[in-house]
């Protein structure tokens, strides 16, 4: 049986803002919502039942299904926005946000927040075990040391999922990330081909529903609208609060509003689902939405007009936290041309499968001559240059090493990239940190400054695959699983000196599920060798 321990993983459902969490005086009831500490969204707090005689009644189990305390009184989701709390020969005991006590006597099944109805315990329980099976019966299958993480991942999968910009989208976590995040959306979409592949094609279709008139898509679809602009910069990780408040709450605000959006991945993510699930008036549905979304960057987002683009702010590289914005709020590191090489041959397999020749010739010329200009203009010969308003800078981090997941690299170059991943510099017993472990700047803890990201690890995995280094790509792959599995849960970044959860990063997170699914899915055989 599945289950919760109220802390990294809360009691909570598909479609509800509402998550049951343990503290020391009770159980607590608060809503997610975007950009706001679950601290400031408190519905009910201190909830204990108690018997006849006043004894506290413990919680002795939670699952998705129910939290269940000693005694027989249990606490459960009616629908998305109600619980309900069923029992008999019991008090239940909670405050409200204004600190007042209330108090219920049990006698049966009743609303304890949501608007009010006649529930029935055994019809609400029923139900509830009904969404779940149905749920977890279509997570695709993985080897037997894998199922316990998979379980955790696509529950969180699942509960993660909300009703946001006109469509459910998964948002990254309910603990402060409660909105759609772009580039979240297209790893999320991965994971969710293997059971839906109509909830994918979702999250694809709920960035391109907001796509801006210039053809960018937005940075974050949330309840309230779009972030597609910002006068922030990005707060360091070292600053952040131990309650996750989000991502986009920065300090040292620019003077005039910048765009930002994420790294160009949609067409990446569009062709994978259509691999699993061919659909073609999808793909001519999307094309010229994804078209206008890869031509921004080279029309809006190329400073110097050299043809090679830059983030103009450190969010539109989702990696916001990263030492390469120490030298400058604009930057050019090499995984952002390196998306847009692999996105042009991704709109040209979309216009094979449309039947548009011309248009699928031109994407592949186009690809082929962005990547020569990479190589011209940024290989020194031993490492891909990122740029910072112009200039080079000194920091090692792991985007040097992301012109692999092109696959259009001359062989030595790509061979030089592949040894520089398995030198000390960045291969370690829990590869890879996103700064070099050689380099000044790292450090293992701190968000983007050298802990482990199961994202960046998968678009190596993919690039090495497709730069013809199988034999790594595969103990990559197979350390990165082995890593998630012996850490106990899914993280938003880990440790890369120990596989541990970094400290400040967030539980639950929803492309650390989604990716660990993918991967799971497809492991290497041998998969213990290297461990």
């Amino acid at each position: 049986m599945f289950t919760l321990d109220l802390v990294e993983r809360p009691f909570t459902e598909r479609g509800s803002r509402l998550l049951v969490t343990a503290h020391p005086d009770g159980l607590r009831v608060a809503r997610a919502e975007y950009e706001t500490p679950l601290t400031k969204t408190v519905e009910l707090s201190g909830l204990v039942v108690r018997d006849r005689g006043g004894r506290v009644l413990p919680v002795v189990a939670a699952t998705p299904t129910e939290v269940t305390f000693a005694g027989g009184v249990s606490l459960l989701f009616a629908d998305a926005s109600t619980l309900v709390i069923a029992g008999h020969r019991a008090q239940a005991f909670w405050r409200r946000p204004d600190g007042a006590e209330q108090s219920l006597a049990l006698t049966g099944c009743q609303v304890l927040t949501g608007p009010p109805g006649n529930w029935s315990e055994e019809a609400v329980r029923a139900a509830a075990e009904a969404r779940w099976d149905s749920w977890f019966a279509r997570m695709p299958p993985v080897p037997a040391d894998l199922a316990e993480p998979a379980r955790t991942a696509w529950w969180t999968l699942a509960v993660n999922l909300l009703p946001i910009g006109g469509r459910e989208g998964l948002v990254p976590s309910k603990y402060g990330y409660v909105g759609v995040w772009n580039w979240d959306a297209l790893f999320h979409a991965v994971a969710l081909r293997h059971a839906s592949p109509a909830l994918a094609r979702d999250q694809v279709l709920l960035l391109l529903d907001h796509q801006l008139p210039d053809g960018r898509l937005p940075d974050v679809v949330h309840e309230h609208g779009v972030l597609a602009e910002t006068t922030d910069l990005p707060r360091s990780d070292h600053a952040r609060l131990s309650e996750h408040v989000g991502r986009a709450n920065g300090t040292a605000p620019s003077p005039h509003p910048v765009p930002v959006t994420k790294p160009p991945l949609a067409a990446w993510a569009v062709w994978k689902i259509h691999e699993s699930d061919p659909d073609l008036p999808f793909l001519a549905s999307v094309y010229p939405a994804l078209v206008r979304a890869h031509d921004w960057w080279f029309a809006a987002s190329d400073p110097d007009g050299d043809g090679l683009p830059a983030y103009l702010h450190p969010y539109s590289s989702g990696l916001d936290d990263s030492p390469v914005w120490d030298y400058g709020p604009q930057a050019e590191p090499p995984d952002l041309n390196s998306y847009l090489i692999h996105q042009a041959d991704r709109l040209a397999d979309i216009a094979d499968a449309l039947d548009l020749p011309a248009d699928a010739a031109r994407w592949r010329s186009r690809a082929a001559a962005h990547a020569e200009l990479l190589v011209a203009e940024r290989w020194d010969g031993t490492r891909f240059v990122t740029l910072a308003d112009g200039a080079p800078v000194p920091v090692r981090t792991v985007l040097e090493l992301m012109p692999l997941f092109t696959g259009r690299l001359p062989a030595e170059v790509a061979a030089a990239l592949e040894e520089t991943l398995r030198s000390g510099s960045f291969w370690g017993d829990h590869p890879v940190p996103t700064v070099a472990f050689d380099d000044p700047a790292f450090d293992p803890d701190a968000m983007w400054r050298g802990p482990v990201w199961l994202n960046i690890n998968y678009l190596l995995v993919e690039g090495l695959r497709r730069s013809g280094f199988a034999a790594t790509a595969d103990e990559l792959h197979r350390r990165t699983l082995a890593m998630v599995r012996d850490a106990g849960g899914l993280y938003e970044y880990w440790n890369p000196l120990t596989g541990a959860r970094a400290p400040r990063a967030t539980s639950g997170f929803g492309w650390s599920a989604a990716l660990f699914v993918d991967l799971a899915t497809d492991r290497p055989l041998d998969t213990r060798e290297g461990d």
